[in-house]
């Protein structure tokens, strides 16, 4: 890909999902829609880096700009965090996947758990339904909710997940992360630029504070200011704190498809507009780290 036709791209997107965790469109599809859009994507599915082989080729056979990523669930301090590893090399996908062997194995006995807990409730569910209809057989709790929908218990997905999914509801147990400290440390060691995913989804600006410092430590880049959940405001505080920290920028819509409908690629709700420059500093970041 030439400059000039990197210079056409108006915006860009550092955090979308497609079909290989918990979105529906394919890699190849997401890579057309951003393309339909002038817009540079990143593809982070949960926990996997399963879908960016077709992600990349697509990408390059249609002259997109994209990053391959990943999003990884982690836990400090009892707390669910989610941190991204973005420009993540090719000769490093197994390696990523042998990180995160574990994790999704105590994921699938979590999903077991759910459907057993969701029949004992008196919910009609199947796990070996849920899982031969999941797309390249990955399953989370979006897939449940799905399935929840289907039979008419809940009137959409994001109910499901307020109620009987909750943890508050005590069906749901949620299994055991991997470190955010570790991962973050992992993102360094594979020559990947590691982001705090929406940071102020999770925590309070102060919580966010306290923990900068020491993920800082371990090695953290940048956070996510520009987010599809985020009002003016929060997204003013991001910058704020990201600046006080010497942290770089990133954001993204958290695109997922239908699974969560009133999100767009490209603007989330309509507020997000991730410039460029952003991606390009991440770019040159990566390129010295590496």
């Amino acid at each position: 890909m030439n400059n000039n036709e990197k210079n056409n791209f108006q915006k860009c997107d550092l955090h979308t999902h497609s079909t290989f965790s918990d979105g529906t469109l394919t890699p190849a599809e997401l890579v057309r829609e951003a393309k339909r859009l002038n817009l540079i994507i990143a593809l982070c599915d949960h926990n996997t880096v399963s879908g960016l082989p077709q992600f990349m080729y697509e990408s390059e056979n249609i002259g997109v700009e994209a990053v391959p990523g990943i999003e990884f669930s982690t836990e400090y301090n009892s707390k669910e965090l989610h941190i991204v590893g973005l420009f993540i090399a090719e000769k490093n996908y197994s390696v990523v996947r042998d990180f995160v062997s574990e994790s999704v194995k105590l994921k699938e006995l979590s999903n077991i758990h759910l459907v057993e807990n969701l029949k004992k409730a008196g919910f009609t569910v199947d796990y070996d339904k849920i899982k031969a209809a999941t797309p390249n057989g990955q399953v989370n709790r979006a897939h449940i909710a799905a399935e929840l929908l289907n039979q008419g218990y809940v009137d959409s997905i994001n109910t499901a997940f307020k109620t009987v999914l909750s943890k508050k509801n005590g069906l749901y147990i949620p299994p055991k992360e991997l470190k955010t400290t570790k991962v973050i440390e992992f993102i360094r060691e594979i020559g990947a630029v590691p982001v705090f995913a929406h940071p102020l989804i999770s925590l309070s600006c102060k919580e966010l504070v306290s923990i900068l410092p020491e993920l800082k430590k371990s090695g953290l880049f940048a956070m996510e200011t520009m987010y599809s959940l985020y009002s003016n405001e929060t997204t003013a505080v991001a910058k704020q704190i990201a600046s006080s920290f010497n942290l770089y920028e990133s954001g993204g819509s958290d695109f997922h498809g239908a699974t969560k409908p009133d999100i767009f690629l490209g603007k989330g709700k309509g507020n997000v507009d991730v410039p460029v420059e952003v991606y390009y500093k991440l770019k040159e970041l990566s390129e010295k780290i590496k």
